[in-house]
């Protein structure tokens, strides 16, 4: 199937998800096979929220949301333009799919398909509803998709080459059943942004964004702050008020309660405001709820730091040099930000 057949595909895909942009739907009869699809991934949308519930309304339409900006034909035009993508023999590639965040393994998916390849999928049981009716979606746009999507819950066998994402315990179970394929394998990483106290009350606010959105689940949602001595945490505080009523979601709540009640029973030193806590901590990981800080001296050596824990980094937020990523914009990747920083659309021309 050429380039263009496969683009086409998704960008049709995008105007049927469009479709579930607002909690409300609105549904169009204008888009392709519509009769057969609405009301089937409507239904899956639903069985998504119940199995996990950790997928609010909100937080499912802003996933959906994010891919939608992204399926337009110029971008997927530009993004697939640096490669070469014309495999006459295309090959089968296993992909182990997270589930932290809903539709995490979407780009995984996207990069197989338009690369030409085959894909073979085991997804997490946290987030199983919505892929396999959009696969399906794909085979009625483009028929030749057919053969090339699959799914399996079994042990994965009669595949190429391997991407699979999981935790540090598990990346290495990964890298030994994988390791003599060509593979790209990820582990836990996190997000950290560095403050120099410069930031305006709207950037801290929209910072909020970076914190709280999937309920801090993500890879890319900020567990950590590197922050000036002596630096007032209450410019946070007031800034991400807004963001106050995700304390009544009572899963939330939970961890943050717990969480409260292990540090308090710990005796640590602990900043909050009802629904988040700052504590100081040299890890990278913080728990639900909790922001962890550390205080730098010279952006110089916290750049050194940076490099050195590189592979347990996802992005950087801020203004200075050490940062790559603005305010509230960590949930907003790019078809070319990789995860990890690997480019695996190279990684998949490659092969």
């Amino acid at each position: 199937m050429i380039l263009e057949k496969r683009i086409r595909a998704f960008v049709e895909l995008g105007n049927f998800l469009s479709q579930f942009s607002k909690e409300v739907l609105h549904k169009n009869d204008n888009v392709l096979f519509n009769e057969l699809f609405f009301d089937a991934f409507k239904l899956q949308l639903k069985r998504a929220k119940e199995s996990n519930s950790w997928f609010i309304d909100d937080q499912m339409t802003f996933a959906i949301n994010s891919w939608i900006k992204l399926l337009k034909i110029n971008d997927l035009n530009k993004w697939t333009s640096f490669y070469t993508l014309n495999k006459e023999r295309p090959k089968t590639i296993a992909v182990i799919m997270a589930g932290n965040i809903p539709l995490v393994g979407f780009h995984d998916f996207l990069s197989v398909l338009l690369s030409g390849h085959k894909i073979l999928i085991k997804q997490s049981s946290n987030d199983k509803h919505l892929l396999p009716l959009i696969g399906k979606y794909l085979e009625h746009v483009e028929p030749e998709f057919k053969g090339c999507i699959n799914f399996s819950d079994e042990k994965l066998s009669n595949f190429d080459a391997a991407i699979a994402t999981g935790s540090n315990n598990t990346s290495r179970y990964f890298e030994y059943y994988f390791g003599k394929f060509p593979h790209i394998i990820r582990n836990n990483r996190n997000s950290v942004a560095v403050l120099t106290g410069n930031e305006t009350t709207e950037e801290l606010n929209r910072f909020g964004e970076d914190i709280f959105r999937y309920f801090g689940l993500g890879c890319r949602s900020v567990s950590k702050i590197f922050v000036p001595q002596h630096y007032d945490f209450d410019q946070i505080f007031k800034a991400i008020y807004d963001y106050k009523d995700i304390i009544n979601y009572k899963k939330y709540e939970n961890n943050y309660d717990y969480n409260k009640a292990i540090y308090l029973m710990s005796e640590f030193k602990l900043l909050e405001n009802g629904f988040l806590m700052l504590k100081e901590d040299i890890s990278y990981a913080s728990p639900i709820a909790t922001l962890f800080y550390e205080y730098y001296d010279d952006l110089e050596v916290l750049q050194k730091q940076f490099n050195r824990d590189h592979e347990q980094i996802q992005c950087i937020v801020g203004h200075t040099a050490e940062s790559s990523v603005k305010f509230g914009e960590t949930q907003n990747p790019n078809l070319t930000d990789y995860a990890d920083g690997v480019d695996t659309m190279a990684f998949l021309d490659g092969l």
